[in-house]
Protein backbone atom coordinates (compact mmCIF):
# COMPACT_ATOMS: atom_id res chain seq x y z
CA UNK A 1 0.00 0.00 0.00
CA UNK A 2 1.40 3.38 -1.04
CA UNK A 3 1.64 6.11 1.54
CA UNK A 4 1.16 9.49 -0.15
CA UNK A 5 3.54 11.78 1.72
CA UNK A 6 1.70 14.80 0.30
CA UNK A 7 -1.71 13.66 1.52
CA UNK A 8 -3.25 15.93 4.17
CA UNK A 9 -4.54 12.93 6.07
CA UNK A 10 -1.56 10.65 5.61
CA UNK A 11 -1.85 6.97 6.42
CA UNK A 12 -4.42 6.16 9.09
CA UNK A 13 -1.96 3.64 10.47
CA UNK A 14 1.01 5.99 10.53
CA UNK A 15 3.26 5.75 13.55
CA UNK A 16 5.17 8.79 14.73
CA UNK A 17 8.90 8.10 15.11
CA UNK A 18 10.90 8.27 18.28
CA UNK A 19 11.63 11.91 19.06
CA UNK A 20 15.30 12.60 18.62
CA UNK A 21 16.57 15.90 19.99
CA UNK A 22 17.27 18.76 17.60
CA UNK A 23 19.10 21.26 19.81
CA UNK A 24 19.05 24.79 18.47
CA UNK A 25 22.39 26.51 18.09
CA UNK A 26 22.85 29.32 20.61
CA UNK A 27 26.04 30.69 19.07
CA UNK A 28 26.41 34.45 18.57
CA UNK A 29 26.74 33.99 14.80
CA UNK A 30 23.31 32.34 14.72
CA UNK A 31 21.55 35.42 16.07
CA UNK A 32 19.15 36.79 13.48
CA UNK A 33 19.41 40.57 13.33
CA UNK A 34 16.00 42.20 12.94
CA UNK A 35 14.31 45.27 14.39
CA UNK A 36 12.38 43.39 17.14
CA UNK A 37 15.65 42.16 18.70
CA UNK A 38 18.22 44.78 17.71
CA UNK A 39 18.18 46.60 21.07
CA UNK A 40 18.61 43.36 23.01
CA UNK A 41 21.45 42.17 20.76
CA UNK A 42 23.20 45.51 21.10
CA UNK A 43 23.01 45.34 24.88
CA UNK A 44 24.48 41.83 25.00
CA UNK A 45 27.26 42.81 22.62
CA UNK A 46 28.27 45.91 24.59
CA UNK A 47 28.67 44.12 27.95
CA UNK A 48 30.26 45.05 30.37
CA UNK A 49 29.52 48.60 29.22
CA UNK A 50 25.93 48.48 30.46
CA UNK A 51 23.81 51.50 31.41
CA UNK A 52 23.04 49.88 34.79
CA UNK A 53 24.21 46.83 36.76
CA UNK A 54 20.81 45.16 36.39
CA UNK A 55 19.30 44.49 32.96
CA UNK A 56 15.86 42.96 32.47
CA UNK A 57 15.13 41.36 29.11
CA UNK A 58 11.38 41.16 28.49
CA UNK A 59 9.66 39.37 25.64
CA UNK A 60 7.04 36.74 24.76
CA UNK A 61 7.66 33.00 24.91
CA UNK A 62 9.92 31.90 22.07
CA UNK A 63 11.16 35.41 21.34
CA UNK A 64 14.85 34.58 21.70
CA UNK A 65 15.45 35.55 25.34
CA UNK A 66 17.13 32.24 26.15
CA UNK A 67 19.40 32.50 23.09
CA UNK A 68 20.54 35.97 24.13
CA UNK A 69 20.89 35.00 27.79
CA UNK A 70 23.01 31.98 26.84
CA UNK A 71 25.34 34.13 24.74
CA UNK A 72 25.72 36.63 27.59
CA UNK A 73 26.23 33.86 30.15
CA UNK A 74 29.14 32.45 28.15
CA UNK A 75 30.62 35.87 27.44
CA UNK A 76 30.41 37.06 31.05
CA UNK A 77 31.17 33.67 32.66
CA UNK A 78 27.94 34.27 34.54
CA UNK A 79 26.29 31.87 36.94
CA UNK A 80 22.70 30.78 36.36
CA UNK A 81 20.70 31.00 39.60
CA UNK A 82 17.92 28.42 39.58
CA UNK A 83 16.65 29.00 43.10
CA UNK A 84 15.98 32.41 44.61
CA UNK A 85 14.98 30.89 47.92
CA UNK A 86 18.42 30.91 49.51
CA UNK A 87 19.31 34.46 50.52
CA UNK A 88 22.90 33.78 51.63
CA UNK A 89 23.71 31.69 48.57
CA UNK A 90 22.32 34.31 46.19
CA UNK A 91 24.41 37.07 47.78
CA UNK A 92 27.52 34.87 47.68
CA UNK A 93 27.06 34.13 43.97
CA UNK A 94 26.70 37.81 43.08
CA UNK A 95 29.83 38.62 45.07
CA UNK A 96 31.99 36.34 42.96
CA UNK A 97 30.74 36.68 39.37
CA UNK A 98 27.91 38.04 37.15
CA UNK A 99 24.61 36.23 37.60
CA UNK A 100 21.66 35.25 35.42
CA UNK A 101 18.03 34.57 36.33
CA UNK A 102 15.81 33.13 33.60
CA UNK A 103 12.00 33.25 33.45
CA UNK A 104 11.70 35.00 36.78
CA UNK A 105 7.98 35.66 36.27
CA UNK A 106 7.38 31.96 35.64
CA UNK A 107 9.44 30.55 38.49
CA UNK A 108 8.57 33.06 41.18
CA UNK A 109 10.97 34.51 43.74
CA UNK A 110 11.47 35.71 47.29
CA UNK A 111 11.31 39.52 47.30
CA UNK A 112 13.85 39.74 50.11
CA UNK A 113 16.28 37.40 48.35
CA UNK A 114 16.03 39.27 45.05
CA UNK A 115 16.55 42.59 46.85
CA UNK A 116 19.68 41.32 48.61
CA UNK A 117 20.94 39.77 45.39
CA UNK A 118 20.61 43.08 43.55
CA UNK A 119 22.33 44.89 46.42
CA UNK A 120 25.20 42.43 46.24
CA UNK A 121 25.49 43.07 42.50
CA UNK A 122 25.78 46.81 43.15
CA UNK A 123 28.22 46.42 46.04
CA UNK A 124 30.54 44.15 44.05
CA UNK A 125 30.38 46.12 40.77
CA UNK A 126 28.93 43.07 39.08
CA UNK A 127 26.00 42.52 36.72
CA UNK A 128 22.66 40.73 36.76
CA UNK A 129 20.63 39.73 33.70
CA UNK A 130 16.99 38.73 34.23
CA UNK A 131 14.67 37.34 31.54
CA UNK A 132 10.91 37.59 31.82
CA UNK A 133 7.72 37.48 29.77
CA UNK A 134 6.25 40.47 31.61
CA UNK A 135 7.50 43.94 32.51
CA UNK A 136 8.72 44.36 36.12
CA UNK A 137 5.84 46.75 36.82
CA UNK A 138 3.50 43.75 36.50
CA UNK A 139 5.41 41.61 39.01
CA UNK A 140 3.70 41.11 42.39
CA UNK A 141 6.27 43.09 44.39
CA UNK A 142 5.28 44.66 47.72
CA UNK A 143 8.72 45.46 49.14
CA UNK A 144 9.30 49.22 48.52
CA UNK A 145 13.10 48.91 48.42
CA UNK A 146 12.86 46.18 45.76
CA UNK A 147 10.41 48.26 43.75
CA UNK A 148 12.93 51.08 43.78
CA UNK A 149 15.75 48.81 42.64
CA UNK A 150 13.66 47.41 39.79
CA UNK A 151 12.70 50.88 38.60
CA UNK A 152 16.42 51.68 38.35
CA UNK A 153 17.10 48.63 36.19
CA UNK A 154 17.45 48.83 32.41
CA UNK A 155 14.52 47.10 30.74
CA UNK A 156 14.86 45.99 27.12
CA UNK A 157 11.87 44.62 25.26
CA UNK A 158 11.92 42.10 22.43
CA UNK A 159 8.95 42.87 20.18
CA UNK A 160 6.74 40.53 18.19
CA UNK A 161 8.57 39.12 15.15
CA UNK A 162 8.20 40.84 11.78
CA UNK A 163 8.05 38.89 8.49
CA UNK A 164 11.81 39.01 7.96
CA UNK A 165 12.63 37.71 11.44
CA UNK A 166 9.93 35.03 11.32
CA UNK A 167 11.17 33.76 7.95
CA UNK A 168 14.79 33.64 9.11
CA UNK A 169 13.80 31.81 12.30
CA UNK A 170 11.87 29.18 10.32
CA UNK A 171 14.86 28.69 8.01
CA UNK A 172 17.18 28.36 11.02
CA UNK A 173 14.89 25.87 12.77
CA UNK A 174 14.87 23.66 9.68
CA UNK A 175 18.64 24.12 9.29
CA UNK A 176 19.09 22.91 12.87
CA UNK A 177 17.39 19.72 11.64
CA UNK A 178 19.69 19.63 8.58
CA UNK A 179 16.75 20.34 6.27
CA UNK A 180 17.06 22.73 3.31
CA UNK A 181 13.61 24.30 3.16
CA UNK A 182 12.03 25.72 -0.01
CA UNK A 183 11.71 29.53 0.38
CA UNK A 184 8.19 29.31 -1.09
CA UNK A 185 7.13 27.07 1.82
CA UNK A 186 8.70 29.51 4.28
CA UNK A 187 6.74 32.36 2.69
CA UNK A 188 3.56 30.29 2.80
CA UNK A 189 4.01 29.69 6.53
CA UNK A 190 4.88 33.30 7.37
CA UNK A 191 1.78 34.62 5.61
CA UNK A 192 -0.58 32.30 7.50
CA UNK A 193 0.84 31.37 10.91
CA UNK A 194 0.48 32.93 14.34
CA UNK A 195 2.90 35.81 14.80
CA UNK A 196 5.14 34.27 17.42
CA UNK A 197 8.47 32.47 17.56
CA UNK A 198 6.93 29.88 19.87
CA UNK A 199 4.47 29.01 17.10
CA UNK A 200 7.33 28.77 14.60
CA UNK A 201 9.17 26.31 16.85
CA UNK A 202 6.08 24.13 17.33
CA UNK A 203 5.08 24.17 13.65
CA UNK A 204 8.55 23.32 12.36
CA UNK A 205 8.83 20.50 14.91
CA UNK A 206 5.47 19.05 13.85
CA UNK A 207 6.26 19.28 10.12
CA UNK A 208 9.56 17.49 10.64
CA UNK A 209 7.86 14.87 12.83
CA UNK A 210 5.18 14.09 10.24
CA UNK A 211 7.61 14.05 7.32
CA UNK A 212 9.80 11.54 9.15
CA UNK A 213 6.81 9.37 10.05
CA UNK A 214 5.62 9.28 6.44
CA UNK A 215 9.10 9.06 4.93
CA UNK A 216 8.12 12.04 2.84
CA UNK A 217 9.30 15.51 2.03
CA UNK A 218 8.49 18.89 3.53
CA UNK A 219 5.81 20.21 1.17
CA UNK A 220 3.28 23.03 1.06
CA UNK A 221 0.51 20.49 1.55
CA UNK A 222 2.19 19.31 4.74
CA UNK A 223 2.59 22.91 5.84
CA UNK A 224 -1.13 23.50 5.27
CA UNK A 225 -2.01 20.42 7.30
CA UNK A 226 0.17 21.43 10.24
CA UNK A 227 -1.16 25.00 10.20
CA UNK A 228 -4.69 23.58 10.40
CA UNK A 229 -3.66 21.36 13.33
CA UNK A 230 -2.11 24.37 15.09
CA UNK A 231 -5.26 26.42 14.60
CA UNK A 232 -7.43 23.60 15.94
CA UNK A 233 -5.16 23.14 18.94
CA UNK A 234 -5.30 26.87 19.59
CA UNK A 235 -9.09 26.83 19.55
CA UNK A 236 -9.09 23.98 22.07
CA UNK A 237 -6.59 25.82 24.31
CA UNK A 238 -8.81 28.90 24.32
CA UNK A 239 -11.91 27.01 25.51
Amino acid sequence: MNNDADSPNGDSGEQLPLKFGHPASNARDDLIVSSPVNAAISLVDRWPDWPSPVVILAGPTGSGKTHLATIWKERASALLIDDLGSDAAARHHAATRPVLIEDIDREGFSETTLFHLINSVFQNNSHLLITTRTWPAAWPVDLPDLQSRLKAATVVEIGEPDDVLLAHVIEKLFADRQIAIDPKIVSYLVQRMERSLAAAQAIVHRMDELALARRGKITRTLASEVLAQWETAGTERDR
